[in-house]
């Protein structure tokens, strides 16, 4: 039996200690079935972390192809590759990027961990009654809290999101179809291009950053006067914020080339702060940017578009209006999602299981909607009549 120096300066009860709280889990890894989803959850990198560690990794064949991963990589740093989701499915662990469709909570065995994305917006009653029925633990990871009470995936993915929206509003604010021809930024005798951005949360924060390196003139909305502060204490250079008053926005517009909307609404729909008319008023060839879209958008003139065909143009304006932003660079995204998972995942081995993290954990335990099959999230509870139970409660009944 091989140990290493640390176990061989530990007396034997500390050893027998370790061994009894360490859990190794057998963690699943699918390809992705929703429509443009294009990133995975964990990379090789990370996968070789957790096999390291003990743990077994079995990933669906073709699972990383669209972000760029092969199933070479994926075999090489120890994941077992399976032909099917359904052997993925009956894993201890399954973790996804998007939330699981009803075909796939049907392969499900049953008393399993899922931990996925939530979005709530596009569930249904029957969505969460086939979980509680398999007395399934899910864990919503867009919901897990830091010690801060920031979300941290959802930070980093709306990091990524924020920076893209300039990217792409760059894109089609130059295009040749749906643009002017501009190059967006300040240059030496030419205007400066205006951003007006509403919201100011992360999404704002590093569409600020990126939008003012390349020498915008960047224009915040957003109501809270907190949020606004925060943004111009962490940009450190001039930047005119305002809270949303109708006639400083309108002014705004009218001379904007790029609107980025960027409004986030914890559980429900976004609220539409743009109506027709005030799209109408703004110069023929800017560009609207709606990350909200996925909320519904924040712009009364928005509809979902895909990435395949991403815009449209309406009373002379373009606006993209892609949910999930962060599949149009899904490389990026899924190192962004692995730096988050593997090290949780590691941690929870360690302690000695998930159930442990979670009821040692108050933070990581705000993610947890569904547990062993009792719902726990009131807001879910009350939106579709379901029975649920204070999750403090019951972690204060398992102790």
């Amino acid at each position: 039996m091989n140990l290493s120096s640390r176990e061989n300066l530990l007396p034997q009860e500390e050893m027998l200690e370790i061994a009894r709280y360490n859990k190794k889990f057998c963690i699943g890894l699918p390809k992705e079935t929703s429509f443009q989803e294009k990133r995975i959850a964990l990379i090789p990198d990370a996968v070789s972390m957790l096999v390291e560690s003990g743990h077994r990794v079995l990933v669906e064949r073709d699972a990383g192809i669209a972000a760029h991963f092969t199933d070479t990589e994926y075999a090489e740093a120890g994941a077992d590759m399976v032909d099917t989701a359904a052997e993925i499915f009956k894993s201890e662990v399954v973790l996804k990027v998007a939330p699981l469709s009803m075909d796939e909570a049907g392969m499900l065995k049953g008393k399993q961990t899922l931990l996925s994305a939530l979005h709530l917006t596009g569930r249904t009653k029957e969505y969460f009654k086939a979980l509680m029925n398999k007395k399934i633990t899910a864990i919503s990871f867009e919901h897990i809290k830091d010690k801060s009470n920031a979300s941290p995936v959802a930070k980093s993915i709306s990091e990524i999101t924020g920076t893209a929206s300039i990217q792409i509003a760059a894109e089609y604010l130059s295009h040749e179809k749906y643009g002017n021809g501009l190059m967006l930024g300040g240059f030496t005798g030419i205007s400066s291009s205006e951003i007006v951005i509403i919201g100011a949360g992360t999404v704002a924060e590093y569409a600020c950053r990126m939008a003012q390196g390349m020498g915008a003139i960047v224009k915040v909305f957003d109501n809270s006067i907190y949020k606004l502060q925060r943004l111009k204490s962490v940009i450190h250079q001039n930047l005119f914020t305002s809270t949303v008053q109708h006639s400083e926005l309108v002014r705004a517009l009218k001379t904007a080339d790029v609107l980025i909307c960027a409004v986030h609404s914890k559980y429900q729909r976004s609220p539409v702060i743009v109506s027709e008319e005030m799209v109408g008023g703004m110069k023929e060839g800017s560009v609207i940017v709606d990350v909200s879209i996925d909320q519904g958008g924040c712009v009364e003139s928005s509809h979902t578009t895909t990435h395949n065909d991403p815009v449209f143009s309406f009373a002379g304006v373009t606006h993209y209006c892609v949910p999930n932003i962060a599949s149009r660079v899904p490389q990026t995204a899924s190192i962004a999602l692995s730096n988050f998972f593997a090290p949780l995942l590691i941690k929870a081995g360690e302690m000695g299981g998930l159930r442990k993290l979670y009821s040692n954990d108050y933070y990581f335990r705000q993610g947890v909607y569904i547990y062993n099959g009792i719902l726990t999230n009131k807001i879910i509870g009350e939106h579709y009549n379901l029975s649920y139970q204070d999750i403090e409660l019951l972690m204060a009944a398992f102790h």
